[in-house]
């Protein structure tokens, strides 16, 4: 049946089928397994879909996302991680195959002891037990593209030890090119959002994720961005215990921030609070967020202040981008259609029509939400455990109607952190008045002073580079 529904698919499908069959062949190593392990999942979409689309074949998405997540919920690397982003971006995908990689877990199956000793010895050398005074064997933490190892320095400073898994790098180009065949199905079986520029934000974003030197010049970069901020803790880089693959830091105590969704209301919004200033502060001083606002990258101390970790993925937009987030709001506060237009064309969209507009300002609008109203509220309401879900569906089934869109690479990271912070918000069940926060926060805002303050800062830690990618 499978051989006869190929034989029907139009040729953008067949390109798509053969071209997995051809660098298959021509991979090598580890690439060979990893495709195999995933190619033959991302085959069985395009032929399910297309059956579904021209043979009027109905299929169960349900149950074959869950056959995609067999596939890659035991691989370590990227794929897993580029899952659950996408999984946050609404109608990226499907919402059967959105659902089923949000099930994705950080917590992956972490590398065994020999496997640790050969990888620390490669990055610190033959003698790098000696380096410290304890190191523990098992790991506390194993995500996507490495795991965390607790350890103790000849000092008694507890650090954490962030390894790098072996091989990332060729990872990374192989599941970027299986991402791209998602990508160009989907765009066949739902034209309402253009995936090319949300290809190469991601795929500049994960190369960025693999240079732990570069990571360790953005947590740098945070401390002194939040400096004067008491409630936020930001871990201090060991420089010489560190590599390009290997990140070590100080421990941060605190418990996981999802402890505290039954505390008292006080406690709860003093978190989030907390965390508000913890991502909102970098941005609208210089222009610079945190952009992966997970529950697990945040830790919560005994006095209720924040430790922010992790600090592989950081996205820097120019000034005028913060200025179009500003423009926005003031547009949507007025009802100024000029200048809603001005700020949707800082942000990077392009010859947008009215229709377009007017799409667009509903999901403003409803991101903008908390903000607009001059009162304690909460950020707003989980649809089916997603925040957004409704507006999403209304606003991808508006753009499908009027001919689709194309999303700014600037616009991938900041709305997926902003509905990952609201999503939290909404565990915590946080009521604050966000109005008199946000604008206490941009009261001072001038576009050339912080683009002068964001390039000093960015100098200061050699972060002007660009970025690794061989």
């Amino acid at each position: 049946m499978k051989r006869n529904i190929v034989c029907f698919l139009p040729p953008i499908l067949l390109k798509i089928t053969y071209k997995m069959t051809d660098e298959n062949k021509n991979s090598t190593g580890n690439n060979i397994k990893r495709y195999s392990k995933v190619s033959g999942t991302m085959a069985g979409i395009a032929v399910k879909i297309a059956g579904e689309k021209f043979l009027g074949i109905k299929i169960d998405k349900e149950e074959h996302a869950k056959n995609l997540l067999k596939s890659i919920g035991n691989l370590k690397g990227p794929l897993m991680k580029v899952g659950q982003i996408l999984a946050t971006i609404p109608q990226a995908l499907p919402p059967e195959y959105a659902k089923a990689l949000q099930e994705l877990q950080s917590n992956a199956p972490p590398m065994g002891w020999a496997f640790v000793k050969r990888r620390m010895k490669t990055e610190l050398g033959n003698d790098w037990a000696k380096k410290f005074k304890t190191f523990d064997k098992q790991a506390t933490a194993a995500a996507s593209l490495g795991q965390v190892h607790k350890a103790i320095t000849h000092d008694s400073k507890e650090i954490a030890c962030k390894l790098q898994y072996p091989d990332m790098l060729s990872a990374i180009k192989a599941d970027l090119n299986q991402l791209k065949i998602i990508f160009s199905l989907y765009e066949k079986y739902d034209s309402a959002i253009s995936t090319k520029l949300i290809h190469s934000e991601l795929q500049e974003r994960l190369y960025e994720e693999l240079d732990y030197e570069r990571e360790a010049k953005n947590c740098k970069l945070f401390s002194y961005m939040l400096r004067n901020e008491p409630n936020v803790y930001i871990p201090e880089v060991i420089d010489e215990l560190s590599t390009d693959r290997l990140l070590s830091s100080t421990w941060l105590h605190g418990e996981n921030l999802l402890n505290f969704v039954n505390s008292n209301p006080e406690q709860r919004n003093m978190i989030a609070l907390n965390m508000f200033k913890a991502w909102y502060i970098p941005f609208y001083n210089y222009g610079i967020i945190h952009g992966d606002p997970h529950p697990g990258n945040y830790t919560v101390r005994n006095d209720n202040s924040i430790n922010l970790l992790d600090f592989g993925c950081i996205r820097i937009f120019p000034a005028k981008f913060v200025g179009g987030v500003i423009d926005l709001y003031h547009a949507l506060q007025n009802g100024d259609y000029n200048l809603a237009v001005h700020a949707y064309e800082t942000w990077g969209f392009e010859n947008l029509n009215k229709e377009q507009i007017e799409t667009l300002n509903i999901w403003a609008n409803f991101l903008y939400g908390p903000i607009l109203e001059d009162k304690i509220r909460p950020i707003g309401e989980l649809t089916k455990g997603i925040y957004g879900k409704e507006t999403a569906q209304k606003v991808h089934k508006k753009l499908k109607e009027i001919g689709g869109i194309t999303i700014p690479r600037e616009f991938v990271f900041m709305d997926r952190a902003a509905l990952g912070l609201g999503s939290v918000f909404l565990h915590l069940k946080a009521e604050i008045n966000w109005y008199q926060i946000f604008n206490e926060l941009i009261k001072d805002f001038n576009q050339e002073e912080m683009n002068i303050k964001q390039q000093e800062a960015l100098v200061k830690f050699n972060l002007l580079t660009t970025t690794k990618m061989t």
